[in-house]
Order: structure tokens, then C-alpha cells, then sequence
């Protein structure tokens, strides 16, 4: 077992290699115990498949019975040339899917031999959106102006409730006798949708309760828009937007992917493109949300915001015999602090990735963690988009989901 684990370590065998060698249990644990080597994180909770039962009970979960476990796989060695995140990077999936963890890994063997991913993430902001009920349009004009003059104080309330969040901005929208205020939050390593509930609350109870006859009907009135589809937040972005690009050389594209560019391109341009226009579909890709579920579930994040992570665009054009090929994703929302992160397995995970927790400069971890999930979108798409081509996904599923 310890030779396994040194070849793999050393780059000598693929991980995938051992399945045939050894027994699944000893195949499980010489992957374990290389990532252990390759990120220096320990992975004892993941092995075990132990959850720390007061820790959940305290903040993840009510009622609690047990706990149900998703099969954990790793992608990579997957090369990121980010701002926060330099290097080389294996990327826990947990999923019940059979074929997405491979398919995401060829992605990444192409894109890494190919020099890697380039990418980068703007911090666009957790949002929060109140609803008010005023008298009729002159109340609305009112509140709105009060709003901008009292932003200082409003801000002022609203950080005092959170040691790291910040108000940046507070966005008027008046619809008769509503008025919808999408309030703005830099939560630096969190996730912050809870930071931002809080810290809206105090504001209405201490501000505008007290000095205004405008009535909160809901702390969300959908204007946020948190955890469905929307236009706002595809045009405005929310979280984190993310942006990845990579460019795939011939030779790569036909030994790896097995295919060409000028294939990867016509089905990105007729399927990912125009069948979702067709269908009026928010999310012009081929699964953002399969790579996005899979890296929430493993590190802890929230994993209803796959909603938003789905919609994006996937961009693919041809270079000479190379591909180009790009994703936009304008809302991921993630955090290193905060929610299911500090779960044993969870928490882990975030260490093989070297983003757990706080970060010494105040945000850097969660920015890293995005970039990092964005190169990992850019690969599965590469992936899928080239079995699209060959034909090879009911081929892929038939072997690896059927196990057959």
C-alpha cells in the first residue's frame, strides 16, 4: 500500500490506476492517504465518515437522527492561475453521479497540460432585499429619500451587528406602494447570507421602525433574489462573479478529449448557445451546476445557492486547430467561515483545497475558494462538451453510473 501511495504522490501512477490492483477499501485508502501527502491536510474525518454530532445540532441542523453520507471523489491536479489562488489544486466532488468526477478530472488533465486555467472572481456582494408598505407613491418618493440621507447611520447599525461584514450600498426599488431596498454586504471569508438577515433586522427595528410610518412586510422580498433564478442577479451578480478561460492546444484536445475544436465548438454554439435560447433558459452551459453541487456539498457550503451557481455562460471559439474557451458565472456564493464549514468532512475538504477558515488578510480565503471553483466549472464543461462530440456520455454513464 505504501508504494501505491508514494507512486501516486510522485506523480508516477494515476489514481484512478489502483482500482484494478487492489481492493476498493485499499484503493479508498491509499487515495486518502496520497491527498494527505499531496496537500499536507489531515484527513481523518473523511476517512472515518464521522460527523461531529454537537457541532450540527448546534448550528447545521434540527431534529437530527444522524447523518447521511455522499460518496466523496477527488479531481486533479488542476492548475489555477487565479489572483488569490497560484498553483496546482485537487478538487474534492462529492456526488452520487457515476462518470461527473471522472469527466470533471479529464477536464482537468487537459486544461493543466494545456498551462492551466486562468481566472479571476469580482466581489459583487450578498445581498438582502426588504419589502416595505407605504400610503401610495408620495411616501415611496419619501422613504427612499430618507433612505440615501440617513445611509452613514443605516450603515452604522447595520456593521454593528457583525464583526467582519460591511454596507456597501442599498439599491431603491418603488413599485407603487413598495418599495424594495436590496442591501449590499461585503462578508469578506463568509458565505454572509445570515450576516446580511441580521444585519437588516436591527436596521428596520432601530431606524426605521422607529423613525419612519413605513412598514417592513418581509425581511426578503425577493428583490435579493436568493436561491432561484433571476435577471437581476445574472445582470448585476451576487456573491462572487467568476470568469475562467483557458486555451486547450490540438494535440491536447486529441489525445485527452479525444476530439477537436472545431467539434467543441459547434456544440457549444448549438447547444449551449442557441438550444438555450430556444428554451429561454438562464444558464447558456452544459452542467455549471453539476460541478457546483458536487464541490457545495463536499465543502459545506449552502447547497440551495446551486440555483444561482447554475445559471452562467460557457463562450468556446477557435484558434487556428486550438480551442479558447471560456465560463462566465455572475452569482457564486461561497464561504471558508460560517454554515456547514466547520463540519469534520467539510472543513477538510477545505483544507485539501488550503482555504479553511478565516484568512489573514480579511477575504482572501473565499476569494481564493471561487476562483478555484470557477477553473473547476471551465473543466467540467471542456469535459462534457467533448463527450457531446464523441458521443461517449451514454457510453460513460452505461460504464461508470451503471457500473457496468
Amino acid at each position: 500500500m505504501d508504494n501505491f501511495v508514494e507512486k501516486i504522490a510522485k506523480g508516477k501512477m494515476k489514481m484512478h490506476e489502483e482500482d484494478s490492483l487492489v481492493s476498493s477499501k485499499d484503493a479508498v485508502e491509499i487515495r486518502r492517504r496520497a491527498v494527505e501527502r499531496l496537500t499536507g491536510a489531515s484527513l481523518k474525518n473523511i476517512g472515518s465518515g464521522i460527523i461531529d454530532t454537537e457541532t450540527a445540532c448546534r448550528k447545521n441542523i434540527e431534529n437530527m437522527i444522524g447523518a447521511t453520507q455522499v460518496p466523496l471523489g477527488i479531481a486533479g491536479p488542476l492548475k489555477v492561475n487565479g489572483e488569490c489562488a497560484k498553483g496546482e489544486y485537487y478538487v474534492p466532488l462529492a456526488t452520487s453521479e457515476g462518470a461527473l468526477v471522472a469527466s470533471v478530472n479529464r477536464g482537468c488533465s487537459a486544461a493543466t497540460k494545456s498551462g492551466g486555467v486562468l481566472v479571476y472572481a469580482e466581489n459583487k456582494g450578498m445581498t438582502r432585499a426588504p419589502v416595505f408598505r407605504t400610503s401610495g407613491l408620495r411616501e415611496s418618493k419619501e422613504f427612499v429619500s430618507w433612505v440615501k440621507k440617513n445611509f452613514l447611520r443605516i450603515k452604522k447599525v447595520a456593521e454593528s451587528t457583525t464583526k467582519y461584514g460591511r454596507l456597501t450600498e442599498i439599491q431603491p426599488w418603488i413599485v407603487g406602494r413598495n418599495v424594495f431596498l436590496r442591501f449590499v454586504f461585503d462578508t469578506k471569508d463568509a458565505m454572509g447570507m445570515n450576516m446580511a438577515v441580521i444585519a437588516c433586522d436591527a436596521v428596520i427595528r432601530e431606524l426605521v421602525d422607529k423613525e419612519t410610518k413605513v412598514k417592513c412586510i418581509s425581511l426578503s422580498g425577493n428583490v435579493c433574489t436568493d436561491k432561484k433564478p433571476s435577471a437581476i442577479n445574472f445582470i448585476s451578480g451576487r456573491g462572487k462573479s467568476v470568469h475562467a478561460e483557458a486555451i486547450i492546444k490540438k494535440e491536447i484536445i486529441e489525445k485527452v478529449l479525444k476530439t477537436s475544436a472545431k467539434h467543441i465548438f459547434e456544440v457549444n454554439y448549438r447547444k449551449n448557445l442557441l438550444g438555450s435560447a430556444v428554451a429561454s433558459s438562464l444558464g447558456f452551459n452544459a452542467h455549471y451546476g453539476n460541478i457546483a453541487a458536487a464541490i457545495f456539498l463536499a465543502c459545506g457550503q449552502d447547497i440551495a445557492h446551486v440555483t444561482e451557481a447554475a445559471m452562467g455562460v460557457t463562450t468556446c471559439e477557435m484558434l487556428g486547430d486550438d480551442l479558447y474557451i471560456s465560463v462566465y458565472i455572475p452569482n457564486l456564493n461561497v464561504g471558508t467561515v460560517g454554515g456547514g464549514t466547520g463540519l469534520g468532512t467539510q472543513k477538510e475538504a477545505l483544507e485539501i483545497l488550503g482555504v479553511q477558515g478565516a484568512s489573514k488578510k480579511s477575504g482572501e480565503n473565499a476569494h481564493k475558494f471561487a476562483e478555484i471553483v470557477g477553473a473547476a466549472v471551465l473543466c467540467g464543461e471542456l469535459s462534457l462538451l467533448s463527450a457531446f462530440t464523441s458521443r461517449d456520455v451514454a457510453k460513460a454513464h452505461t460504464r461508470l453510473g451503471r457500473g457496468k
